[in-house]
């Protein structure tokens, strides 16, 4: 099985787009030196075909249209797995989730800045305790910093099942990036991207979204053998993402 890191590189790139009923399938294009056409559809709602360099735009274009159907539904699979957000105060008495609770806010007015989590609260001390961006920001970083101390072990734990190369293993890591409309992603070149708002998520929903973004370093595509992997590794993965469903 291919890493990402290992995928060849393709020729040249095109933007396309079809209609299928009244919704228009926007694709990309890659041109490779291979025999057979392909067409993925990844977790931030880009379609990529990657196709042999001969074939003419029209085979293109009839293959996504049969195809159109599967599309739609890989993509309203992934709007399911999106992130969902509710409108927040930032006052204290204010529920906010963390690893998978609820915990209340305490906004106390004081010459430190700081949040602190004790008592089954989330005390946040600012100079103004009426200054919602303020706030909204002290909390935003200490998300930030929980996220990278939560997840550095899950990530070595998810790590340890993957079979992949020790070597390969080794020089992996994840970073952080806040990401309004994904839990996760693995990008093109194998980077593991986390949104620091699954911190507000339980362990085990941790978990599965990194070891799921970990099996992309195995199986690039979302096929039959990258469940079938995800299964091996996390048998309940299914019950795991229905609980990511719930709003944050």
């Amino acid at each position: 099985m291919k890493s990402l890191l290992a995928l060849p590189k393709f020729v040249s790139m095109e933007n396309h787009s079809i209609k299928f009923g009244s919704v228009e399938i926007v694709f990309s294009i890659e041109y490779r030196k291979r025999k057979s056409l392909s067409i993925t559809v990844f977790p931030d709602g880009l379609i990529t075909v990657i196709s042999p360099t001969d074939t003419a735009i029209e085979q293109i274009k009839a293959k996504v249209h049969r195809k159109a159907a599967w599309i739609i539904k890989q993509l309203d699979t992934f709007q399911q797995f999106q992130p969902k957000t509710t409108p927040r105060k930032y006052i204290s008495g204010e529920t906010h989730y963390y690893l998978g609770r609820q915990y209340r806010l305490k906004v106390i007015e004081s010459e430190k800045r700081e949040v602190i989590f004790r008592g089954g609260y989330i005390e946040i001390y600012t100079l103004d305790k009426t200054n919602k961006p303020v706030i909204e920001k002290a909390l935003e970083e200490w998300y930030r910093v929980k996220a990278k101390e939560k997840f550095g072990p899950v990530f070595k734990k998810c790590l340890e099942k993957l079979p992949l190369e020790e070597e390969l293993k080794a020089n992996l890591n994840f970073k952080l990036l806040s990401m309004p409309k994904r839990w996760g992603s693995c990008t093109n070149v194998g980077n593991i991207l986390l949104n620091p708002n699954l911190v507000k998520t339980s362990k085990a929903c941790i978990e599965y979204v990194i070891l799921h973004e970990l099996c992309h370093l195995v199986i690039p595509y979302h096929n039959a053998a990258f469940y079938e992997l995800q299964t091996i590794l996390m048998p309940d993965w299914r019950e795991l993402k229905k609980k990511l469903d719930f709003s944050i």
